[in-house]
Protein backbone atom coordinates (compact mmCIF):
# COMPACT_ATOMS: atom_id res chain seq x y z
CA UNK A 1 0.00 0.00 0.00
CA UNK A 2 2.63 2.22 1.17
CA UNK A 3 4.23 1.82 -2.70
CA UNK A 4 0.84 2.36 -4.47
CA UNK A 5 0.45 6.23 -2.48
CA UNK A 6 3.82 6.48 -3.85
CA UNK A 7 2.88 6.19 -6.98
CA UNK A 8 -0.72 8.03 -6.79
CA UNK A 9 1.44 10.77 -5.27
CA UNK A 10 3.45 10.67 -8.37
CA UNK A 11 0.62 10.70 -10.49
CA UNK A 12 -0.88 13.69 -8.12
CA UNK A 13 2.07 16.03 -8.89
CA UNK A 14 2.07 15.40 -12.67
CA UNK A 15 -1.64 16.29 -13.14
CA UNK A 16 -1.43 19.12 -10.47
CA UNK A 17 1.89 20.47 -12.72
CA UNK A 18 -0.07 19.85 -15.88
CA UNK A 19 -3.61 20.61 -15.30
CA UNK A 20 -3.18 22.63 -11.98
CA UNK A 21 -2.05 25.46 -10.55
CA UNK A 22 1.40 24.28 -10.17
CA UNK A 23 4.32 24.75 -12.03
CA UNK A 24 7.08 22.41 -13.06
CA UNK A 25 10.60 22.80 -11.96
CA UNK A 26 13.18 23.00 -14.31
CA UNK A 27 14.38 19.27 -15.75
CA UNK A 28 11.23 18.22 -14.13
CA UNK A 29 10.39 14.82 -15.70
CA UNK A 30 6.15 14.98 -16.28
CA UNK A 31 5.79 11.56 -17.89
CA UNK A 32 2.04 10.75 -16.92
CA UNK A 33 1.60 7.86 -19.05
CA UNK A 34 4.82 6.41 -17.29
CA UNK A 35 3.76 7.02 -14.00
CA UNK A 36 0.08 5.70 -14.99
CA UNK A 37 1.85 2.34 -15.78
CA UNK A 38 3.90 2.25 -12.30
CA UNK A 39 -0.14 2.50 -10.63
CA UNK A 40 -0.78 -0.21 -12.81
CA UNK A 41 2.05 -2.10 -11.84
CA UNK A 42 1.38 -1.86 -8.39
CA UNK A 43 -2.28 -2.78 -8.45
CA UNK A 44 -1.25 -5.81 -10.53
CA UNK A 45 1.28 -6.81 -8.29
CA UNK A 46 -0.90 -5.81 -4.93
CA UNK A 47 -3.75 -8.48 -6.61
CA UNK A 48 -1.15 -11.03 -7.92
CA UNK A 49 -0.06 -11.36 -3.68
CA UNK A 50 -3.33 -11.74 -2.73
CA UNK A 51 -4.87 -13.85 -4.91
CA UNK A 52 -7.64 -11.60 -6.37
CA UNK A 53 -8.25 -12.17 -10.31
CA UNK A 54 -8.36 -8.34 -11.58
CA UNK A 55 -9.58 -9.51 -15.35
CA UNK A 56 -12.73 -11.07 -13.76
CA UNK A 57 -13.28 -7.86 -10.98
CA UNK A 58 -12.75 -5.81 -13.90
CA UNK A 59 -15.16 -7.64 -15.94
CA UNK A 60 -17.59 -7.30 -12.64
CA UNK A 61 -17.08 -3.77 -12.19
CA UNK A 62 -17.79 -2.39 -15.52
CA UNK A 63 -20.94 -4.74 -15.85
CA UNK A 64 -22.04 -3.26 -12.49
CA UNK A 65 -21.27 0.20 -13.11
CA UNK A 66 -22.85 -0.15 -17.27
CA UNK A 67 -26.13 -1.17 -15.51
CA UNK A 68 -25.88 1.54 -12.59
CA UNK A 69 -24.75 4.77 -14.21
CA UNK A 70 -26.17 3.76 -18.11
CA UNK A 71 -28.48 7.02 -17.09
CA UNK A 72 -26.29 8.54 -14.64
CA UNK A 73 -25.20 11.66 -16.94
CA UNK A 74 -28.11 11.68 -19.09
CA UNK A 75 -30.63 12.50 -16.11
CA UNK A 76 -28.15 15.19 -14.75
CA UNK A 77 -29.44 18.65 -14.88
CA UNK A 78 -26.20 20.02 -14.62
CA UNK A 79 -24.92 18.03 -17.99
CA UNK A 80 -28.13 18.90 -20.14
CA UNK A 81 -27.86 21.17 -22.94
CA UNK A 82 -29.56 23.96 -23.79
CA UNK A 83 -30.62 22.47 -26.76
CA UNK A 84 -33.17 20.49 -25.46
Amino acid sequence: MAVLTEEVGEVARIMARTYGDQSAKEGERLDLADELADVLWVLVAIANQTGVNLTEAFRNNIEKKSVRDSRRHLENPKLKSNNE
